[in-house]
């Protein structure tokens, strides 16, 4: 029922198309994956969002574990049943949120460094991480969570997505060599006894590693072969990635060459398009983020020219639509003025449409890539997608 298929690999890069097969159906790679955080998306529904070529959803398991609604969930016979979607679905792990409420909450950071922003010890770190697993406190609630790969593997398994990950330890960007190097040891650690607790001969899901080692060659390379020789469905590039769109490139150059050819890579928690290039270049083949639904709810739609603010007064009476050269039924039908209009006055339809038009443009240039891929023309198309701020 679970299969992954290369069909052709560039001449002139590491770019490569595949196809995964899973039990909900096929997944053509590169793929994008919307991320559905507390199992809906922000702004848009998933029905509009396969149509315009969603092929798998990213759920996050943490939200899922906060208020036990994963057993909520397990009544209903799994995500699939509950969301009322027959489509592939991935459940991260919780990794991320030991990082995003833990170093990444106190010191105000991301998953790649902004140089621009220095970082400032908040004092807000909801995390306690320790060789087992790690000790949360909600940020909502304040209820007192324990999540180790043991319990991770469990909720995924309620879940019932069809690709799951395994638990690690995200670390700070800011981290120091020898804490990037704790954390990757406790993150291989975690990842066998992932391994373990998944068993064997399971049909209906897959599991896939995770590699960190954070900005540190060594550390990286040594990640990837640990977690490479593991026997994983697929592969996920995990962790902080430097602080430069040039580190992250280098960051992948380390990791990929040490992934087993014959699986699948994702790259966790990055869609800029610029980014999108870059990682289909060294070989990725698939990566979630939220930044179309986002950008939305902030009312800045993409384009080939790069971002377009919608609150911007320039476009108040603008007639023309977001992108001229767009097909989506936004851009045929509406104008600059009418969004802006809609994202000024705060309405929710405002959101929905820039929601549709940001996914359409993105699910548009992963079809170009693919084709692009076939007739070995990346480089091309990549000159043509030049990611500005508006």
């Amino acid at each position: 029922m679970f299969s992954f298929r290369l069909l052709k690999k560039s001449k002139r890069n590491k770019a490569r198309l595949g196809l995964l097969k899973t039990p909900h159906g096929l997944i053509r790679t590169p793929a994008f994956v919307p991320v559905a955080t507390k199992g809906a998306l922000r702004g848009i529904d998933f029905e509009k969002t396969k149509n315009l070529g969603a092929e798998v959803f990213m759920i996050n398991t943490f939200h899922f574990y906060l208020g036990h609604s994963y057993r909520l969930v397990k009544k209903f016979g799994g995500l699939h049943r509950f969301l009322g979607l027959n489509q592939p679905l991935m459940t991260d792990s919780g990794g991320f949120q030991v990082f995003s409420l833990g170093f990444g909450l106190a010191e105000g950071v991301g998953k790649i460094l902004d140089q621009d922003r220095p970082v400032q010890t908040q004092g807000k770190n909801l995390v306690k991480i320790t060789d087992r697993g790690v000790f949360f406190e909600s940020p909502f609630d304040r209820e007192k969570l324990y999540l180790d790969p043991e319990r991770s593997i469990r909720i995924q398994k309620d879940l019932g997505a069809d690709l799951i990950f395994a638990f690690d330890e995200f670390s700070s960007p800011t981290a120091s060599y020898q804490y990037t190097r704790e954390a990757m040891i406790r993150t291989h650690r975690w990842a066998e006894t992932s391994l373990k607790t998944f068993g064997k001969n399971k049909t209906d899901q897959r599991l896939f590693g995770i590699v960190q080692g954070g900005e540190f060659k060594d550390l990286r390379q040594g990640s990837s072969q640990f977690i490479g020789a593991l026997p994983f469905f697929g592969f996920g590039i995990g962790g902080s990635l430097g602080n430069t769109k040039t580190k992250m490139n280098e960051v992948l150059d380390w990791v990929v060459p040490f992934l087993p050819e014959s699986k699948p890579r994702h790259l966790l928690g990055i869609g800029e398009v610029e980014d999108i290039f870059n990682a289909v270049k060294r070989g990725v083949d698939l990566f979630d983020c939220v930044t179309p639904t986002r950008l939305a709810r902030h009312g800045a739609a993409l384009t080939r020219q790069g971002r377009l603010n919608l609150k911007s007064g320039k476009h108040r009476q603008q007639k023309e639509p977001l992108e001229k050269t767009c097909s989506c039924w936004v851009c045929r039908n509406l104008s600059r003025a009418y969004l802006s209009y809609l994202v000024k006055n705060k309405e929710i339809l405002g959101i929905y449409y820039l929601a549709w038009h940001n996914l359409y443009f993105i699910f548009n240039l992963i079809e170009l890539i693919r084709t692009a891929i076939k007739t070995d023309r990346l480089a091309e198309l990549e000159r043509r997608f030049v990611q500005k701020l508006d």
